[in-house]
């Protein structure tokens, strides 16, 4: 590959599927089934990565357009953990091109039209701490593999329609009826039609109001704000005490905190000889 002939092309792939391919050379490239435009703007600093289990890191940067990546795409989280692909690839045949890094969009920031994103190696989830945590809550999240508890059962989620949002975090949903206060608190409202389809965030308060109706309110807002007519899902919360999971899951074999154990109270307070 002479350095001459040498552009980089740069391939994301969205969780929906959504891919766009990117080049700093001045034509179209086209490879593995994917356009590689020279009009995004997109650019990046240079390529760190290091032996062994360090972390690869770099940063891109570019210009927010409609027809690439948009200001709402980024405020509504759409591109988090986007995959990336770069290469060295020869323009007179792309067939000739060196996979160079391969990884996850990370950290986003937005100012004055442009994007700046930090880009994550394969590595990044090694940085992670493992080991178990020994506490009285649980440690699991509800619904993973060490939870085993399945959120599809009847009962534990609900289906409405928005009536009236305020700055898309306070929603009034009608059609949600049959379940307690707070039922659904600690857990996720996911938007399943309008713009915003297939957002999600997290439950901080839910109450039933009169007839089928809710008053819901999310932890922050979402980036893209659900309309009125939407349809969106409540999926039940759970807030990692045994009481809950023995009462409203029924799932107590597969809590995995630690109920009895003595509080930190209990750990410095002085003892009592006898």
């Amino acid at each position: 590959m002479k350095s001459e002939t040498v552009a980089r092309a740069w391939a994301v792939v969205r969780h929906d599927g959504l891919t766009l391919g990117f080049t700093d050379h001045d034509q179209t490239l086209n490879f593995e089934g994917i356009s590689f435009r020279p009009d995004s703007g997109l650019s990046a600093k240079a390529v760190v990565q290091a032996s062994g289990l360090s972390v690869d890191n770099t940063e891109a940067m570019g210009a927010l357009s409609d027809s690439a990546i948009t200001e709402v795409d980024l405020l509504a989280g759409r591109w988090d953990s986007a995959d990336v692909r770069l290469w060295d690839v020869d323009w007179n045949a792309p067939s000739n091109r060196r996979l160079i890094f391969r990884g996850r969009l990370g950290e986003v920031s937005r100012s004055g039209g442009a994007f700046r994103a930090e880009l994550r190696g394969l590595s990044e989830p090694l940085n992670r701490v493992l080991g178990r945590v020994y506490h009285q809550r649980c440690s699991a999240e509800l619904g993973d593999g060490r939870c085993h508890f399945q959120l599809s059962k009847p009962g534990y989620w609900s289906e409405g329609v928005i009536e009236s949002h305020d700055a898309g975090q306070r929603f009034i949903l009608s059609g949600v009826s049959g379940h307690d206060a707070r039922w659904f608190e600690r857990g996720t409202f996911v938007v399943q039609s309008g713009a915003a389809e297939g957002l999600r965030g997290s439950i901080k308060i839910d109450l039933p109001l009169s007839g089928s109706r809710r008053d819901v309110e999310l932890w922050s807002g979402l980036g893209q704000h659900p309309q009125v007519g939407d349809r969106v899902k409540l999926i039940a919360g759970c807030d990692k005490r045994a009481e809950t999971c023995r009462l409203k899951f029924l799932n107590f074999l597969n809590f995995r905190g630690f109920p009895h154990l003595p509080p930190e109270d209990w750990l410095i307070a002085p003892q009592v000889s006898r």
